[in-house]
């Protein structure tokens, strides 16, 4: 399982204070998802092999249209692992799941923001992956958080009845934000979700970061072929 995690300039806490934090408490990775204009400085090799855990290198792009996030995919698609868009408008929702060059809509259902049966068709044609962002449900209080727990049973029935890929994670700005899986599988029975489904999500993470790193390999030329695969079968 893994986490995605805003690290310094970001958040409070560094990339290699978040893996450590990680490590202990089981997860097999991290994914770094500063926004674009918060860069974090850090050597993911050097923090691997530090503290044996997967750091993968992504962004979270905030924009404040479509057009603007179209340029920004076209400037991280090639160095970043995992792209995704900080979603919560109906019109930065409905980019983000049309892009097959986009890997994860983040917060979907915030400021205002919503999910409806087209636009989870659209992340099934494309693989964009909705998260369920758990951070309202564990850092606010009262009508907020009730309303945030609406919003998130809203969006899974949605995600439920069109099969649509989906990552979850608590979004963590700190290390000390972090909570082990069993926690956040705690978490969502409280809310009405199996504890299968949130470990899914955070798998997820993972899975995604494996299969982008396939595909910039130099021998992937294409899905079903790749460079030196026939070589070895001959």
């Amino acid at each position: 399982m893994y986490e995605a995690v805003h690290a310094h300039p970001d958040g409070q806490s560094t990339v290699a204070r978040f893996a450590k934090t990680a490590a202990d408490y089981g997860y097999e990775g991290v994914v770094v998802r500063n926004h674009g204009d918060a860069r974090a400085a850090y050597d993911p090799e050097a923090i691997r092999e530090e503290y044996g855990i997967d750091v993968v290198e992504g962004v979270e792009i905030r924009a404040d249209d479509p057009q603007q996030a179209s340029g920004s995919v076209g400037n991280y698609r090639t160095s970043e692992t995992i792209v995704g868009i900080h979603g919560g408008t109906n019109g930065l929702n409905r980019f983000a799941v049309e892009q097959p060059k986009v890997d994860v809509l983040a917060h979907p259902m915030t400021d205002g923001g919503d999910i409806n049966h087209v636009l989870a068709k659209a992340a099934v044609e494309n693989g964009v992956r909705i998260e369920f962002n758990l951070s309202g449900v564990l850092r606010e209080s009262g009508g907020h958080r009730v309303r945030v727990v609406q919003s998130l049973r809203k969006l899974q029935e949605i995600v439920d009845h069109y099969d649509a890929p989906y990552v979850v994670s608590a979004d963590p700005t700190s290390h000390l934000e972090l909570r082990v899986p069993r926690e956040l599988k705690a978490l969502g029975e409280q809310i009405g979700f199996a504890p299968e489904f949130i470990e899914d999500g955070l798998a997820e993470w993972g899975r995604l970061a494996e299969r982008n790193r396939h595909v910039d390999s130099e021998s992937f030329i294409e899905p079903g072929v790749e460079r030196g695969r026939y070589e070895e079968e001959s």
